[in-house]
């Protein structure tokens, strides 16, 4: 019996740890992170253009169909005009509005004007699952190490499924804690890994 509870406790960290090993660390930043008391795992990554890295990190027992948080790194590695990419943000957001009536958007800009975070609520009601209402917190950054511009948004969501007027104003009382995790964040070194490598 004891032999059998072993194995199935090594069979399933090993699925896990091959879940994991799935997904190639794009961009230095492997994991676990730990992000208001939490830690996240690598569990998605793609280079979607030639110029375009993508990470998502989830709690260790979360999965990308039914999560309730999660990480994205989007990272550009060219120069980007950040006023013009929160602006698009912003206003594919307020397009929702008509249609979804918990879509709400703000921006806050950095004292030096170096950053920006756009903040939004957004809701769901799949055909499959369960009807949910998503906080977002977009933090927008540029990066000049003298020989190459680039440019990092870096995403935190959390979900609450169910009742969405409940989740609504569940989320709006996190929304200052939110913000502030995301703007005192300290990110991580990024580094593009060599293409030939993966």
């Amino acid at each position: 019996m004891v032999k059998k509870i072993c194995f199935i406790f090594m069979l399933g960290a090993l699925s896990f740890l091959k879940a994991q090993d799935a997904a190639v660390d794009l961009l230095s930043v492997p994991g676990p992170i730990d992000y208001d008391g939490t830690e996240y795992f690598l569990t998605w990554s793609k280079q979607p253009s030639k110029t375009l890295f993508r990470q998502q990190f989830l709690p260790r027992d979360e999965q990308i169909d039914d999560f309730t948080q999660l990480l994205d790194f989007s990272f550009f590695n060219k120069e980007i005009d950040m006023e013009l990419a929160v602006r698009q943000k912003v206003e594919s957001i307020q397009n929702r509005e008509e249609k979804d009536k918990f879509a709400k958007v703000n921006v806050t800009e950095s004292p030096d004007g170096k950053e920006y975070v756009v903040d939004f609520f957004v809701s769901e009601n799949p055909q499959k699952g369960s009807p949910f209402v998503e906080y977002n917190v977009y933090r927008f950054k540029q990066f000049d190490n003298g020989t190459q511009k680039s440019f990092l948004i870096l995403a935190y969501a959390r979900r609450m499924y169910g009742d969405q007027k409940s989740a609504a104003r569940a989320l709006a009382k996190q929304r200052d804690h939110l913000v502030a995790t995301m703007i005192e964040y300290k990110i991580p070194e990024i580094k593009v890994a060599d293409a030939s490598q993966n």
